[in-house]
């Protein structure tokens, strides 16, 4: 691997925004990271596991979530390439050709590690409830592996929804990005105030899609005041945690009445801004960090494998756990001088079962090779749209249900329709095919 990373790393365009792709890496390895330092495994008088969140047990932590609650930057980043990449498969062709080879241009490396991982879990969970085994940290597992595909599902639906929001931006420019931050206010307006049933998940759309937009105005160069954005986001922010109803914690905790993130609030919209403006601010030192050829084969290394890590990252963690209790090695209390004394080794173990999962599954994140483009205007774009919907449905539903109770009918509400873990699989499945018929085309991608 290491003669290709430095063959890529060689031949990248003088053009190339190395900083976005830094900045794409940063944000899952955090994400990661934080993942493995906040999980909590106990286990009970009864015998029975249970991963709990460190910022539960120690709330003086929660407030780094607004360093480390890093998930907007992956979004604004998603929104500059999206946006790079539409406009280049947009002068080369037309019609519904365009959206369907945009789609699979842009989705080949996030759906085939994503199927893998959905097929491989599924399977062992269904080898496991019919050889009657479960119990303990084994349940666990199969609930919480699945919860970061609604990562997953959020993207799948900024990709769709790319075309529409880039030509609004196109028209109004920073006007798009206030309209997105303005519904999102208006509905937790309408959610605190006049306690309007179910609004709140609209802003699964108007915060994660504000952010996007912020991508697009970066793409054209119209993000030119960043302090200004993270000034405003932070202030923003602080208000509306001291004065409104909203926690400190910008990830979701056990037990609250109010997440900032499930579904998102206006709060986690200024700490998405800023971040964003934050991480604008060091561009320019970083650029100049990356210009270093072998700080940038790392970069290129580690955008090559990061979404089969990301994927992986909770599977490598329960196992480290898995291996503890199995060996009866005690399992301190957690937040104690014994359980930080532990978490260096636990943290390494972790990196080292990730990298082994990596190597066995990172040649699905690999682009494949694609055909031909279509003649301009088939009528694959409503397949591909077809395609994505159904995948954003499926994996939405597995993060929420889990792999556990394949055949006992568990469900979960996903848009006031319950879902069980077999009918999520399968759209998801579906919903994949369909995309990689339908965009069978040559793209010019940002990958």
């Amino acid at each position: 691997m290491g003669s290709s990373v430095r063959e890529l790393a060689e031949k990248t365009p003088a053009g190339r925004d190395r900083y976005i792709d830094l900045l794409r890496v940063a944000s899952l390895g955090t994400v990661v990271l934080g993942h493995w330092l906040m999980a909590a495994v106990t286990v009970g008088d009864d015998g029975r596991a249970e991963v709990g969140n460190l910022l539960a047990v120690v709330p003086e932590l929660q407030l780094l979530t607004w360093a480390l609650q890093i998930m907007p930057v992956f979004f604004f980043v998603g929104g500059f390439a999206h946006a790079l990449s539409y406009r280049s498969l947009s002068r080369g062709a037309g019609g519904g050709s365009v959206y369907s080879a945009f789609l699979r241009a842009r989705l080949q490396r996030l759906l085939r590690p994503t199927m893998v991982f959905i097929g491989v879990w599924g399977a062992l969970a269904l080898v496991l409830q019919l050889g009657g085994q479960g119990g303990g940290l084994l349940d666990v597992a199969l609930r919480l592996v699945a919860q970061p595909l609604w990562f997953i599902g959020i993207y799948l639906a900024m990709v769709a929804l790319t075309p529409p929001l880039l030509r609004l931006h196109e028209r109004w420019g920073w006007g798009a990005f206030g309209a997105l931050v303005a519904a999102a206010a208006a509905v937790d307006v309408a959610r605190f105030t006049f306690d309007v049933p179910y609004v709140e998940f609209l802003n699964f759309a108007f915060v994660w899609l504000a952010v996007h937009q912020l991508g697009f105005l970066r793409a054209d160069g119209k993000l030119r005041l960043p302090y200004a954005l993270a000034g405003a986001g932070l202030t923003g922010a602080s208000l509306l945690v001291a004065l409104g109803p909203y926690p400190l914690s910008m990830v979701g905790m056990p037990g609250e009445r109010v997440s900032n993130m499930a579904p998102p609030t206006f709060a986690l919209l200024c700490h998405g801004m800023w971040l964003v403006g934050a991480v604008e601010l060091l561009r320019a030192p970083a650029s100049r960090w990356l210009a270093r050829p072998r700080v940038w084969r790392g970069v290129v290394a580690a955008n090559g494998i990061s979404m089969t890590a990301f994927l992986w990252h909770l599977t490598a963690m329960l196992g480290v756990y898995g291996t503890l209790l199995a060996l009866d090695v005690p399992l301190p209390e957690p937040a104690s001088a014994g359980w930080w004394a532990q978490v260096p080794l636990r943290m390494a173990v972790a990196a080292a079962l990730t990298a082994a999962l990596v190597a066995a599954f990172r040649r699905f994140e690999r682009p494949g090779a694609t055909g031909e483009p279509g003649p301009a205007g088939t009528a694959s774009g409503p397949t591909a749209a077809l395609g994505v919907t159904l995948c954003l449905f499926g994996v939405l539903g597995l993060s929420m249900v889990g792999f556990g109770g394949l055949l006992e009918g568990r469900t979960a509400m996903l848009v006031a329709v319950h879902v069980t873990a077999p009918a999520a699989v399968a759209m998801a499945l579906a919903g994949w095919v369909l995309v990689e018929r339908a965009g069978r085309s040559r793209a010019g991608d940002y990958a």
